[in-house]
């Protein structure tokens, strides 16, 4: 009986110690809300690449920042060798940091950029993402080219030919850095190319597209004859506003061919930003003008090599990646029209 309680005993050790492991390997990531097109399609792309080299296990915050302190908190109880974090309030990394300071483990940031001052408490503290201003100098650059790179002699886009681009901006959020970045660029850009921009309305709809397609439902009618050019800081906010404009009837495929000729058809220019598969098709039937893609699957790639460089020590240069200013990999924006 002894010899069975032991034997019992020892497995459950074993099973135990197996379990501790297994859980110390995992390479934990935590998304601030699944719901949003891109971070899924990151999320994802993370997942594919990663479980060639490591377990992978995502938690999704709903977008609550107490919901992602407390699930990293359980995992932190697990002593993991490192975490991956899109922050839900990039004001919410400062006492992350500290915490994994103060255990050891080292953490990769995406997508949602801490403040600098907190990533330089810590040597293990790294950010993988894309810059903000980017994304608006190349959104600049198609606006440009839309209108015919003549800042003084503007083409037929200019509706009321008065030399100035009318222009509606659909916001993320209001105070988030990547809003303010891809709102402020795009505008000091084209300013200092010497096109004239107005602005006749800023409307924060939170990077969603269903409060896109609200807003826009209301706001399009009140400058209906006003707006040539339609600038989204996302996506999903650009495919609400498209929605709105087709019941609207600003969009209208007068032939039924599945596709929405600017030349043509009834059509207003609208920009959006990520390069989501679902801003792709809209391209595809004219609806979208354009967008800048924010690259997921190289986002993703970037994010597992830097993995790999912490956990396995090898040298960056061997996965393609550069650390810059020791916390920083970058990963460029691209334009993406039926052009490019």
């Amino acid at each position: 009986m002894k010899r069975i309680a032991k034997l019992i005993l020892s497995l459950i050790m074993t099973i135990f110690l197996m379990s501790c492991q297994t859980n110390q390997s995992k390479v934990y990531v935590f998304i601030y809300d699944m719901n949003d097109p891109f971070i899924s399609a990151l999320s994802d792309h993370i997942t594919t690449i990663g479980e060639n080299y490591y377990p992978i296990q995502t938690h999704d915050a709903k977008n609550s920042q107490i919901i992602q302190n407390e699930e990293i908190e359980r995992v932190l109880e697990l002593k993991p060798k490192l975490l991956i974090i899109n922050p839900v309030d990039r004001l919410g990394a400062y006492p992350i940091i500290r915490k994994a300071k103060s255990m050891d483990i080292p953490i990769i940031f995406i997508n949602r950029e801490p403040l600098e001052v907190d990533l330089d408490l810590y040597d293990q503290a790294y950010y993988v993402g894309a810059k903000a201003e980017q994304s608006g100098i190349l959104q600049a650059e198609i606006v440009s080219d839309l209108f015919g790179n003549q800042p003084s002699n503007l083409n037929k886009y200019d509706l009321n030919d008065d030399g100035i681009i009318q222009t509606l901006i659909f916001k993320g959020e209001q105070g988030h850095q990547d809003a303010e970045l891809r709102t402020e660029f795009i505008i000091s850009t084209l300013t200092d190319d010497n096109f004239q921009i107005e602005i006749l309305k800023t409307n924060v709809s939170n990077w969603n597209q269903d409060i896109a397609y609200r807003d826009a439902l209301d706001l399009l009618p009140q400058y209906q004859d006003q707006f040539e050019l339609i600038i989204s800081n996302n996506d999903a906010m650009a495919i609400g506003v498209i929605r709105a404009m087709i019941e609207l009837s600003m969009f209208v495929d007068t032939n039924s061919d599945g596709y929405v000729d600017k030349e043509n058809e009834p059509w207003y220019p609208v920009i959006g930003i990520d390069g989501i598969d679902e801003a792709v098709e809209w391209i595809q039937t004219g609806h979208l003008y354009a967008t800048v893609l924010n690259d997921a699957s190289n986002q993703a790639y970037a994010t597992i090599a830097l993995a790999r460089v912490i956990l396995e020590g090898i040298d960056p240069e061997t996965v393609d990646i550069e650390i810059v200013d020791d916390h920083y990999v970058w990963v460029d924006y691209r334009k993406y029209s039926l052009a490019t």
